[in-house]
């Protein structure tokens, strides 16, 4: 009786729990469909990947009617050169973006600044020249940034602050002479970093930069070719290899500058000398203060062949002192030879010559008998 008053019972609920599967299998989909339903003209739209491929169109606008649930979105070759700042509103659900091989100069301050999940940013091939420092701050998850076949001469301190996940940076093929250090040092989970092809000015500039590729080499990060175009001497050597003394003149050069800011201030100096105040009479003349303008240190650069021919030197010079070392201890022994030689030689021949001291001394005895 149990089980057959049960079973009505069970048939209800598995019903109704049918009934609720539906209906959210229902909404799903229509969620889906209604997100991806508006697809952009002559755009492709994948429901399945939620991507959204409007490359090749020779668009100069980025579509309007973006779907929200979009998660890759491809805008490469086409002729964008300019993007306002609400381009990627509401779409942040979107991962990857890409932007390469456009006319792009210059990129609004927060055009990325719904774009809280976003995890690769492609900017490669276009004509950026400066970058804002908080262009990237809203980004916290960006793993890859390619910037690569730019125009930029600097990069702004503090623009990879808010990236701690960023593994890969390519910095390829830019107007970039020097890099700041603090600028890369928030990026403790970078492994790849491209710097290559870039017109790189080896200078106490660079200093502080090339201490950090030491020691992102040294964690296991992989670095490209940072090739010098300036100074003359070390152009197309590897920034790495250059020995940490040619810089020496930097830390002097750095004191010197400091000891000058440490001074009293004085009167403004002139290049043209002031005329003399005429004194009072009876008066006597007092000192002037000096305001002439104290003659800066000319920049000495980088010199290889300098140091080539110092450690050139130095070797020589301690090549003649270690000769003239060994025949002086060639010497010693061949002189002391000989003498032993001399002295062994003057002991044989003693008994021979007889010793006129011992007759001496045995006449003495005997008159001493008698």
């Amino acid at each position: 009786m149990l089980a057959l008053g049960s079973g009505p019972k069970q048939r209800t609920r598995l019903a109704l729990q049918w009934r609720q599967i539906s209906w959210i299998t229902c909404w799903v989909t229509l969620y889906a469909v209604e997100a991806l339903s508006a697809c952009p003209f002559s755009c492709k739209c994948d429901t399945r990947s939620l991507e959204v491929d409007c490359s090749g169109l020779g668009l100069t606008m980025v579509p309007p009617d973006l779907p929200a649930a979009t998660r890759t979105l491809l805008l490469l070759n086409n002729k964008l050169s300019s993007l306002p700042s609400w381009a990627f509103a509401n779409l942040s659900s979107l991962q990857r973006l890409d932007l390469s091989n456009n006319f792009l100069d210059q990129l609004p301050r927060s055009i990325f600044g719904d774009l809280t999940n976003l995890t690769e940013l492609q900017l490669r091939n276009n004509s950026i020249r400066t970058l804002d420092r908080d262009l990237l701050q809203h980004s916290p998850l960006l793993r890859h940034l390619d910037l690569s076949i730019n125009g930029l001469a600097q990069l702004p301190p503090g623009l990879f602050d808010r990236l701690p996940a960023l593994r890969s940076l390519s910095l390829r093929s830019n107007r970039l002479q020097n890099l700041d250090r603090l600028t890369f040092e928030p990026l403790v989970s970078l492994q790849l970093l491209q710097v290559g092809d870039n017109p790189w000015e080896c200078d106490c500039n660079l200093r502080d930069f090339k201490h950090w590729m030491e020691w992102f080499s040294y964690r296991g990060g992989r670095l490209d070719q940072l090739a010098c175009t300036l100074p003359k001497e070390l152009r197309g050597k590897d920034m790495r290899m250059v020995p940490m003394e040619m810089f020496n003149y930097c830390s002097q050069l750095e004191d010197e500058n400091s000891s000058a800011g440490l001074d009293s201030p004085g009167p403004p100096c002139t290049k043209a000398s002031p005329e003399p105040v005429k004194p009072k009479p009876g008066a006597e003349p007092e000192p002037e203060p000096s305001t002439a303008c104290p003659q800066k240190q000319r920049y000495r650069p980088v010199s290889v062949r300098r140091a080539i021919g110092t450690v050139i030197i130095a070797g020589v010079v301690c090549g003649i002192v270690c000769i003239m070392m060994v025949v002086a201890a060639a010497y010693g022994c061949i002189y002391a030879s000989l003498m032993a030689k001399y002295h062994r030689e003057l002991k044989k021949r003693q008994p021979l010559m007889g010793d006129p001291e011992g007759e001496h001394e045995d006449q003495k005895q005997i008159s001493s008998v008698a």
